[in-house]
C-alpha cells in the first residue's frame, strides 16, 4: 500500500486524483497497486494530514472551494515542506508552478523530498531542467525514485519510450515538437491567420497565457530540450547552451514560401550527439511535407528518436491537458510499483 502526498492540487493534481478514483479497481486488480492519499498541500487551497488517508472525492470537492483545509478530523496548516518532511508519504508528487530561472519553490520539495527517503514522480520541468545531476545522484544515494515522465510531453510517454522500449539502442538524435501552443499557432498560420490572430485564438482557447513568451520564445521547449539531453544522452548542458528562437518572427508570407517549397514551419526542439558533445536547439525550421513531424497539427505534440537499431521511431500525443497529464502521475507511479 502507497501512501500518496501530493504538493500541488491545481489541474495536474487533481486530474490524477480523478484518474486514481476512477481505476481504483483496475490498478488493484490488475497491477497490484493499491494506494491511500495520506496528504494534500496547496499554496491557494490549503492543506490536509490523515496518517489513515483521505477521502479523494472529498478533497476534490473541497479543492473547488480552495477549502482544502477544512477536511473535517484532519490535521491542516502544514506548508509544503513540512508536508513533506512531517507526514507518513513515502511518495511525493511533485505539481507546483514552473520556474526556470531558479527552480523554486520546487526545488526546495524535489530536495526535501529526496532527502526524506521517499520517491519523487513530478511534472516540474523547473528544478528538472536546472538540476537534474544533483537532484538523480540525491535519489540514487538514497535509494529511492526520481521520475519526471511529464516533464516532456505530458502523458504522451516519450523517457518511457526511449528508456524501456528503446533499451539497448544508441539514441544519436532527438528531435519533434514539443510545444503545442505554438504547434497550434502555426498551423492556423497557414489556413491565412496573422499571428497575431491565431496567438489570440490559442489564448482564448487556453492554449497561451495572457504573457505567451515562455512558449512563443521558445522557452517551454528549451527546457524539454535539456530534460532530454540530460536523462537520455546523459549530457552535461545548461538552459545558456541551447540555440533558442522562438516563433515571433514567422510571417504569412513565410508559410506561404514554405508551402510553395514544398515544406511547412515547426518550432522544433532538437538534441543531438556527435562523438562525445552534445548539442541542443530550439528554433522554427521549414519541414519537409515527407518528414512524419510535418503532419503533426494542431496542440499535438511529437518526437523522432534517431536510433542505431530501429532507425526513425516517432511518437505523437497530447503535449498537455488534465487527464493527460495526470496520467503521466500515473505511469511513473506505476514504475516505482513494477520496480519494488
Amino acid at each position: 500500500m502507497y501512501r500518496l502526498a501530493f504538493i500541488g492540487f491545481g489541474v495536474v493534481g487533481q486530474g490524477l486524483a480523478e484518474i486514481l478514483l476512477e481505476k481504483k479497481n483496475v490498478l488493484k486488480d490488475c497491477y497490484g497497486f493499491e494506494y491511500l492519499v495520506v496528504a494534500v498541500s496547496d499554496f491557494n487551497k490549503g492543506s490536509a494530514y490523515s496518517p489513515d488517508g483521505l477521502d479523494l472525492s472529498t478533497l476534490l470537492e473541497l479543492a473547488k472551494q480552495n477549502k482544502i483545509s477544512e477536511y473535517p478530523g484532519a490535521r491542516t496548516g502544514l506548508d509544503a515542506l513540512n508536508t513533506i518532511k512531517e507526514t507518513n508519504a513515502d511518495i511525493v508528487l511533485e505539481a507546483t508552478y514552473t520556474d526556470i530561472e531558479t527552480g523554486e519553490p520546487a526545488y526546495s520539495h524535489f530536495k526535501a523530498a529526496l532527502e526524506s527517503g521517499k520517491h519523487l514522480v513530478t511534472t516540474n520541468k523547473g528544478p528538472t531542467t536546472l538540476f537534474f545531476r544533483e537532484l538523480s545522484d540525491l535519489a540514487a544515494k538514497k535509494d529511492v525514485r526520481f521520475l519526471f515522465e511529464g516533464t516532456v510531453l505530458s502523458g504522451t510517454p516519450a523517457l518511457n519510450l526511449c528508456h524501456l522500449c528503446l533499451a539497448g539502442n544508441d539514441v544519436t538524435e532527438i528531435r519533434g515538437i514539443l510545444n503545442g501552443t505554438t504547434n497550434f499557432i502555426l498551423t492556423n498560420m497557414e489556413k491565412g491567420k496573422s499571428y497575431e490572430e491565431a496567438l489570440k485564438e490559442a489564448q482564448e482557447l487556453g492554449y497561451a497565457e495572457a504573457k505567451p513568451d515562455a512558449d512563443v520564445e521558445g522557452w517551454d521547449a528549451l527546457a524539454k530540450v535539456v530534460i532530454l539531453a540530460k536523462s537520455v544522452m546523459g549530457a552535461d548542458i545548461g538552459v545558456g547552451d541551447v540555440d533558442r528562437s522562438g516563433i515571433t518572427g514567422i510571417k504569412l508570407q513565410d508559410i506561404e514560401q514554405a508551402k510553395k517549397e514544398g515544406k511547412r514551419w515547426k518550432l522544433i526542439g532538437k538534441v543531438t550527439k556527435e562523438g562525445g558533445s552534445v548539442r541542443a536547439s530550439v528554433r522554427p525550421e521549414k519541414v519537409e511535407l515527407t518528414d512524419p513531424l510535418a503532419s503533426v497539427g494542431g496542440a499535438t505534440n511529437a518526437l523522432t528518436f534517431v536510433t542505431d537499431l530501429m532507425g526513425e521511431v516517432t511518437i505523437v500525443g497530447a503535449g498537455a491537458g488534465k487527464k493527460e497529464t495526470g496520467f503521466s502521475l500515473l505511469s511513473d507511479l506505476l514504475s516505482i510499483h513494477r520496480m519494488s
